[in-house]
Order: structure tokens, then sequence, then C-alpha cells
């Protein structure tokens, strides 16, 4: 498949069992056809999946891809991070996405030595150098723990300024709310590339509880067309393809410098659309 001219990401996260590595790795060889620039693996909250995502990157990196793990500080200390980091190192990463990361359930926000994403860009720099291309994240519509808008670009910025390289946003549905974000962040004098993050859309039901969970707002409009669905998956996911490839066209057309796609670990939809973004 022919890629689009601008670079193509995509995210998986590590298997639970042999069964769901065996459909990832077929996902994965699925889309080795867009040529991506890097994937992503995630990283459990609080560190619950490390071997897992360490485990899954060996596999990305023995398929041909470049990853990208990303590395939470929630829970962890300096030693075990390092640790971590050097494991990468030997391999050949070049890339990690440094995040705050999730608090697991009965854990208490600074249960850990480093508490904040900035905090974690700052340790990879003392560490490694610039061994890491380091991606953070960032929040269009605000992240969900923020007092404030302003406040939230505040924390952005000072990611940057810490030794982030570039970033990676949460999935939105709004592409006003992306490029008045990168607007802003242009204010303050930044010019690292700000990638859309692209969740597709195959089940209302999953797609409301991300959203609810992540602070992702999914527009009254879209709502009201999923529900008016059922439960007709294939209605759902056409309408999806059909919403999400209108929306990488706008973000495309209006300066996005690439789209890092949340595969779930599932090739087909993110292939359709990509499918459809080469027809015009």
């Amino acid at each position: 498949m022919a890629v689009i001219s601008q670079p193509i990401s995509l995210e998986f996260f590590p298997p639970r069992d042999i069964a769901a590595q065996e459909r990832l790795i077929r996902s994965a060889k699925q889309l080795a056809a867009v040529q991506p620039s890097y994937v992503s693996v995630t990283f459990g909250a609080g560190g619950s999946t490390r071997s897992g995502t360490e485990d899954t990157v060996r596999i990305m990196h023995r398929l041909g891809f470049p990853a990208a793990p990303h590395l939470s500080c929630v829970g962890a200390t300096r030693e075990t991070l390092g640790e971590i980091l050097q494991s990468y190192r030997e391999l050949g990463i070049r890339r990690i996405v440094a995040l705050r990361g999730d608090t697991p359930s009965g854990m208490g926000r600074h249960n850990g030595e480093l508490n904040h994403a900035i905090d974690l860009v700052r340790f990879i720099r003392e560490k490694t150098g610039d061994w890491f291309h380091i991606e953070v994240a960032a929040y269009p519509e605000m992240h969900p723990e923020a007092d404030s808008a302003s406040r939230d670009l505040e924390h952005f910025v000072e990611k940057v300024k810490a030794g982030a390289d570039a970033a990676i946003t949460q999935y939105f549905f709004n592409p006003d709310a992306y490029f008045d974000f990168v607007d802003r962040v242009r204010v303050q004098g930044l010019d690292i590339p700000i990638v859309p993050g692209i969740m597709p859309i195959t089940n209302q039901t999953q797609l409301l509880r991300f959203s609810q969970m992540c602070g992702a707002d999914v527009p009254r409009w879209l709502r009201l067309r999923l529900a008016e669905y059922g439960e007709d998956k294939a209605a759902i996911r056409a309408f999806g393809i059909e919403v999400i490839v209108r929306m990488c066209k706008t973000l495309l057309a209006g300066g996005a410098p690439g789209l890092h796609f949340y595969t779930l670990n599932n090739a087909d939809v993110t292939l359709e659309i990509l499918k459809a973004l080469q027809q015009d």
C-alpha cells in the first residue's frame, strides 16, 4: 500500500496471552504495508505491564518496526526506570514515549520517586543524554485532571523545555480543538511536531467508556448518530470510518505533521481508513 506524504505511526498494547499475541503479530504484519515511521507499545498503570511491554517491543523489533516503548513513572523508582532505559538502549531502541501514567486503583498519586511526566523527561535526559527521541502526551481538550486550559498548556510547555522532541495527542473528534492547541503552543515559541492521535470508531459502548475515562469529548451529534445504529456493528464501523477519514483529511490539510493511530491491536479498520485517505 502506498503511504500518504505525512508520517504514519501506530500504537499497540501488550497481549495478555498466547492467542492475543498471535493476533497482535498478524495485525502488525498486515500494518507493515503502511510503512509506519514507528510503532509505540503501551505501559500499564503503575508499570503493571512492564514485562509485557518489553516483550512486545522485542517482537516489534524482530518484525522490523522501529519501536517506541511507553514509559510511565507512577509508582516507579529511579533505579527501575534506569534499568528499563538501559535494556532498551542495549536493544537499539531510539525512541521513548514518556508519560506520567495512570495510577492503579489503591495507589496514591504520589507513590514513586518521580510524580510527573516532566520529571521523567528530565530523568531520561540526565541518564541517557540525546540517545532517545522523546515523545510526550498532549491534550487538545485539556487533561482531565488539569485545573484550567492555561495551566494545562503550561505543563505541556514545561515538558517540552525539559527535553521532549515531539508530542502525540489524546484522541479527539473536533479538529478545531487540535488546531487551537497547536496555535497556543506556537505562541509560546515552541515548534515541535504535535501529531494528532486517531481513535477508529468501531464500537459505541467501548468508545464512550474509553472517552469517559480519558476525558475525550464525544460530540453530541456523533453520540446521537451512533445511537441510531444500535447494535448494528457493520453500520457503526462504516459510519465510523467515514467520520475518521473526513477528520484526518481536515487535519492533514490544516498542517498536521502526521497521524498516530490507536490500533487496539486490530489492523482492519486502520487499513481501511488509510486506504480511503489514498483515494483523493
